[in-house]
């Protein structure tokens, strides 16, 4: 899995604390699945550290099947937060 994160998603992942957790979300439209990004796990999910991403410490379920072969980590302007795609 390649990780590709915006310099600005990289400095607000270190600024609070240098963690990211994601988590797959299914989405009551279009039968699709998105991610979930968050600076703080969920409950309910066991995770595990991925070695892909040196800059700060990226967390995915232990249980996860599949990975993508590429994932985007960026930072959202208002409210600010974390998204990966």
């Amino acid at each position: 899995m390649r990780i590709v994160a915006s310099d600005a998603a990289v400095s607000f992942i270190l600024e609070n604390g240098g963690r990211l957790y994601l988590w797959p979300r299914a989405s009551r439209c279009c039968g699709g699945k998105w991610l979930r990004a968050s600076l703080e796990p969920a409950k309910r999910i066991t995770f595990a550290r991925r070695d892909e991403v040196r800059e700060f410490e990226l967390y995915m379920p232990a249980a996860i099947a599949t990975l993508p072969d590429e994932l985007e980590v960026d930072l959202a302007r208002f409210p600010r937060r974390v998204e990966a795609y």
